[in-house]
């Protein structure tokens, strides 16, 4: 169902026939991206208003209804649909220019060769790729002997508030990328930074298995959409 838009026009003057500097395109090209509200920045994208409302109102009601730039930006194809004014095509187009914005993030953070002297280290990287996913994923990081980022691979996906990784399975990617050492990641969709049980147990279980296997787990980070949590500081290591 449509989410209409509180307060509703009685009459809307097009944005073609707002002044010069009131105009979102025009506005942007003078005076730069930055100096836009997000709401402006949002017309933008979605080109063109309604009947009763201008972009530069939807894109106002877009940033109300899912409260602010972050749930906005995970939103799905139909939950963005439910906005008045957004259909398909713009559902699509706002998802696409999001997922633009996180790839940005993620190529910003490997431009360098990272050596993870600090959880934050990690987490500027995985945080883009696996902070905004719905679904639980394992990731585990290879590390050469400087303790260089190598690359990492995605162990297993599973669902919501499920934790299922098997020592196996991780080493046997260590082992083939060459990997001195090693991180586990894994996101917590519902935003809990907090481990669980099965956090601490399968943390244990691959530390033990590292001591085996000579390749030590560094790190066990658990992944939100903005924030992450080192179980070695915390303790759990």
């Amino acid at each position: 169902m449509k989410r209409h838009i509180k307060e509703p026009f009685k009459t809307r003057i097009p944005i073609s026939e707002w002044p010069d500097s009131e105009k979102p395109r025009e506005k942007l090209l003078k005076v730069g991206a930055e100096n836009l509200t997000s709401a402006e920045l949002l017309a933008i994208l979605i080109s063109s208003g309604t009947n009763r409302y201008s972009a530069v109102d939807i894109g106002k009601e877009l940033i109300r209804q899912f409260s602010n730039l972050e749930n906005l930006a995970n939103a799905s194809c139909a939950e963005l649909e439910c906005i008045m004014g957004i259909g398909k095509a713009r559902a699509v187009k706002l998802m696409a220019s999001f997922q633009l914005s996180r790839n940005m993030m993620q190529e910003i953070a490997e431009e360098k060769p990272v050596f993870f002297q600090h959880p934050g280290d990690v987490a500027r990287i995985f945080i883009p790729r696996i902070g905004h996913l719905k679904q639980e994923v394992f990731v585990v990081a290879h590390l050469d002997s400087a303790g260089k980022f190598i690359n990492s691979e995605i162990i297993t996906r599973g669902t919501l508030d499920t934790s299922l990784v098997h020592p196996r399975e991780v080493f046997k990617s260590a082992i083939k990328h060459a990997a001195s050492s090693i991180i586990i990641l894994h996101n917590h969709p519902s935003g809990q930074l907090m481990p669980s049980r099965e956090d601490i147990n399968v943390t244990n279980q691959l530390v033990d298995a590292g001591k085996m296997m000579e390749i030590p787990v560094q790190d066990h980070l658990i992944i939100t959409r903005t924030c992450f949590l080192s179980m070695r500081e915390d303790g759990y290591i």
